[in-house]
């Protein structure tokens, strides 16, 4: 469905792709991934799916071995199973020694020449780099070789191997954020420094909690490998909590930034657009209560997920569950937003959004992507929607800011996010790449710009 339906009748004549948009620009972007093959039966590009295939493209043969390590035969059937949609027989491990195990093995290739174990002769094995113990190599002579971009980002990568492991504690539920109402003026809270001072004591006592419990002692006998300090199992915790929080706390940036009002009558609803399955699989009813937090006197906040790749049985809520004071509620829908706005929106079955917010849509990345995201772009432009999007990095941040401006969104502000996550993000088949921060930049638009040339024109000749 196009947004040139969608659109309001009187803007309808504007709600056309700008020609510059077809430019080759957007198709030579670095980022550019690999177009997701006709068999995967999703409706429109998924960027889980574009991520995951785009793969063997930095490392042939990379995304077949990590489907044979899980014991699955194909992307389609590992998303279902991840998914929860269905069970896959062998699937799974029989320890979790094994699990970490596998899930290492996935990491094995050499950074340099980019060789799999299985291209090795038999008297050759890759082994990781002793300071980092993220990044492997075939021989001495590919570690040399490579040192000179590697030292950049080698002690940022130890970071990364120990946070991934330490995300497992997330997954099981020992790992459990600190919660409560804030204890000083939530308009206090602009950053993690204020945040992190707030908690203070109360985040101590639970990171402590965690540092001693079993489940640490088990995960570090699992993993095969010398336990880290305190110090650098801390940063960890803390490092993880920021990537979890991240997303909630930038719901609230985008309220406070529009000056939404969530004292209204009814409670208000922010919708995820293209939500994919980081927001929905392992996330928690409890892990939004920090957006809710930042609102003390708010009448109920709803959080609608909308999105191809939203896990299934993510929310037992549903359109019409009351929304109480003082609560975050989260639903998930499957499918399209420009659908969603259709069935459900303009139909009166759910709310209008006072906000609308996209996490690394990636629509700068390929046309593939792009198409896909022109419906929902022009239709929350045309309808005057305040909308904030994220990205992981500066090249992003342009990039993304040409393809708006190309489309006369009027962008209200953009910059770095004081609540992007604090935990590196390591680009899978290309280890050596400068590592991103998830959410680590935003933009937020309301209306066209030539809505507000029209109006300032009007100004003009009035006076």
């Amino acid at each position: 469905i196009s947004g040139e339906s969608m659109a309001p009748k009187s803007r309808r004549q504007r709600h056309k792709k700008p020609p510059s948009l077809m430019d080759p620009m957007v198709a030579t972007l670095s980022t550019a991934v690999t177009p997701v093959p006709q068999t995967l039966t999703k409706p429109g590009p998924s960027i889980d799916a574009l991520g995951f295939l785009s793969l063997e493209n930095n490392v042939p043969g990379l995304p077949q071995l990590i489907l044979e390590k899980l014991n699955i035969k194909s992307y389609e059937e590992y998303k279902l199973v991840v998914d929860g949609d269905t069970p896959v027989s062998g699937f799974g491990f029989q320890c979790t020694q094994e699990m970490f195990q596998k899930m290492e093995d996935t990491f094995r290739f050499c950074a340099h020449c980019r060789a799999l174990p299985s291209g090795l002769s038999d008297s050759r094995t890759l082994r990781h780099c002793k300071r980092c113990r993220n990044v492997y190599y075939c021989g001495p002579e590919c570690q040399k070789s490579d040192w000179p971009e590697h030292r950049k980002v080698c002690q940022e990568l130890s970071l990364v191997a120990v946070d991934r492991l330490m995300e497992w504690l997330l997954v099981t539920g020992d790992f459990v954020l600190p919660s409560g109402p804030w204890p000083c003026l939530a308009e206090v809270v602009q950053d993690w420094a204020t945040w992190f001072s707030m908690q203070n004591l109360q985040l101590d006592a639970t990171l402590d909690a965690v540092l001693s419990s079993h489940a640490m002692t088990k995960l570090w006998a699992s993993v095969g490998r010398p336990r880290p300090d305190p110090d650098v199992l801390q940063g960890s915790l803390k490092r993880l909590l920021t990537d979890t929080l991240s997303r909630p706390l930038t719901l609230g940036l985008g309220i406070r930034a529009f000056r939404i009002d969530v004292g209204k009558t009814g409670g208000s609803t922010v919708h995820v657009v293209g939500a994919s399955h980081v927001e929905t699989f392992l996330t928690r009813p409890q892990d939004y209560d920090e957006f809710g937090y930042m609102f003390p006197g708010n009448l109920g906040l709803r959080v609608i997920m909308v999105g191809v790749d939203v896990a299934a049985g993510f929310s037992q809520s549903t359109f019409t569950s009351p929304l109480e004071p003082g609560t975050v509620q989260l639903i998930g829908h499957r499918g399209l937003y420009h659908d969603f706005w259709e069935e459900q929106v303009e139909t009166g079955q759910t709310a209008h959004p006072d906000l609308v917010v996209a996490f690394h849509p990636g629509f700068h990345a390929s046309l593939d992507l792009l198409e896909a995201w022109l419906p929902t772009l022009l239709l929350l432009r045309d309808y005057e929607i305040p909308t904030l999007i994220t990205v992981y990095s500066h090249h992003e941040l342009e990039a993304s800011m040409k393809i708006l401006v190309d489309l006369d969104t009027r962008i209200t502000a953009y910059g770095a996010n004081p609540f992007g996550s604090l935990k590196p993000e390591q680009v899978y088949s290309n280890p050596n790449k400068q590592p991103v921060y998830s959410s680590a930049y935003y933009i937020m638009f309301l209306g066209s710009s030539c809505e507000l040339d029209k109006r300032q024109l009007e100004e003009k000749v009035d006076s």
